[in-house]
């Protein structure tokens, strides 16, 4: 990490695109080291003591050098990612990773190639490729009309507003085609390579080919909240930043809270590298998350049936507009992503006159507001009675029921793991933050109480008992 972030560094105050550049395969490198060391970790502790994820992945004897290096430096991710586990690793290189269940239909095996025990796979990789060529291509069209010289030149303030929320639509849209085009050509070489194999689907039979899947264009174009938003781009940073840092600083017994928020966030945004615009963004992108879930917490269910099961007629009047918000909340939050610097990103921002920033501000002095209590008050009258019968009539389940309570507040939503290091709730770290900043200064109070220093007359006492004389 430290000799990645010195590429970064120099990268950034040199300014020379034309420079080859090895910091996108350091942070490959990063999160496979990393990771390594964790699972070698895991290989030394009780397996009592660690959970399943990290029990799958403990390594309890070191790779031979070879090993570790094929693994290191596995070439079809090596420049872009995915990254894996060497646990990955090494059942592909046993080819444990293609074995078949027990008792499985010889007719739905996967097909391979004479003695091999890879299935075919040239048909899903070709796909990859093919998709992720379209994407490249039409990244080199879109770019020329959408770029950062267009939303910096003095022509962008000419359009009207809604035109330039578009163009910055636009420019956000034709920045993520590049990620998808390398991103699906990588897939699609971990493919043909195998490594992408995970296993048959039960019901259909058909061999997956997802186990390094990095991102979710479909899943991202069309988010309806900051979650799905976030949760369908690059995944396995997601994953790495979620198993090897967030639940990795949560003390054994406890659940994570704001320190392994803090700790994800900081691991995030310094992997990202140094630029001003990163830290813009994910700071915006970290109250977004947490108006989004007021949001989703307190209205949503007001377009959902009292049980809670089913939409109602007016359901996707609340999705065009969730739908809409999130595309246009995100292309103005990813927006210094692409711009980098803090002027450009200040003046693009100004040019639309901080409508997000506006916006989220807005939202969290709705929720800070007696207009949360009178949410609350009215999902209470209108979905309790329900709740109450169906409970009654044993439709529901406890945990059925207290699912359908969560969604309007009467039980904290599940605990949810940052993705790419932004917060889940912002505004419940920063209360865990303030309550432990208190606990921490009474336990010092309470130290200094029990630990004051003795007295004079204490002193002298002691003094006089250890000579046995009066002084």
């Amino acid at each position: 990490m430290g000799h990645m972030s010195i590429n970064q560094l120099n990268r950034q105050f040199a300014n020379a695109p034309d420079k080859v550049d090895i910091t996108g395969a350091q942070m490959v490198l990063v999160m496979k080291l990393t990771a390594f060391c964790w699972n070698v970790q895991d290989g030394r502790l009780p397996p009592k003591d660690l959970a399943d994820f990290q029990r799958e992945r403990a390594l309890t004897q070191l790779p031979s050098l070879l090993d570790f290096a094929g693994y290191v430096l596995f070439f079809p991710s090596l420049f872009a990612g995915p990254s894996f586990d060497y646990v990955d690793y090494r059942r592909w290189i046993e080819t444990s990773m293609f074995e078949v269940p027990p008792g499985t239909d010889p007719a739905s095996r996967p097909r391979t190639r004479k003695q091999r025990k890879i299935p075919r796979s040239g048909t899903p990789a070709a796909m990859k490729a093919a998709v992720g060529g379209i994407w490249i291509f039409l990244f080199l069209k879109f770019s020329v009309w959408y770029n950062a010289d267009l939303v910096l030149s003095d022509q962008y303030v000419q359009y009207g507003f809604f035109r330039r929320v578009w163009i910055l639509q636009m420019l956000g849209f034709s920045t993520r085609m590049k990620y998808y085009g390398v991103w699906y050509l990588t897939e699609g070489a971990c493919i043909l390579s195998g490594m992408g194999y995970k296993g048959i689907e039960t019901r259909t039979g058909q061999v997956r080919w997802n186990r390094l899947q990095n991102v979710n264009p479909w899943g991202i174009e069309t988010a309806q909240n900051s979650r799905a938003y976030l949760e369908n781009w690059n995944m396995n940073t997601n994953n790495w930043l979620r198993n090897y840092m967030y639940l990795r600083v949560t003390p054994k017994g406890k659940k994570p809270g704001f320190r392994a928020s803090l700790a994800t966030f900081v691991t995030s945004a310094v992997w990202h590298g140094f630029y001003p615009g990163y830290y813009l963004s994910f700071i915006l992108a970290a109250f977004l998350q947490t108006v989004a879930k007021n949001f989703r917490r307190y209205l949503r269910p007001f377009f959902l049936t009292p049980d809670g099961q089913r939409p109602t007629p007016n359901k996707i009047y609340y999705d065009i507009v969730c739908y809409l918000t999130t595309q246009i909340a995100f292309c103005f939050t990813t927006a210094p992503f692409v711009l980098l610097t803090l002027p450009s990103s200040l003046l693009v921002w100004s040019r639309v006159y901080f409508y997000a920033v506006l916006g989220t501000a807005a939202s969290m002095a709705l929720f800070a507001s007696p207009a949360k209590p009178y949410l609350i008050r009215r999902l209470h009258a209108r979905n309790q009675p329900a709740l109450q019968r169906a409970a009654a009539a044993s439709v529901v389940t406890i945990e059925q029921e207290r699912k359908s309570k969560s969604r309007y507040g009467d039980y904290r939503d599940e605990e949810e793991p940052p993705l790419m290091g932004l917060p889940s709730d912002l505004g419940r770290d920063v209360d865990e933050a303030v309550q432990e900043i208190r606990d921490e200064v009474e336990a010092r109070r309470r130290k200094g109480k029990a630990e004051r220093p003795p007295t004079g007359v204490e002193i002298k006492a002691a003094v006089e008992d250890k000579l046995g004389r009066k002084l």
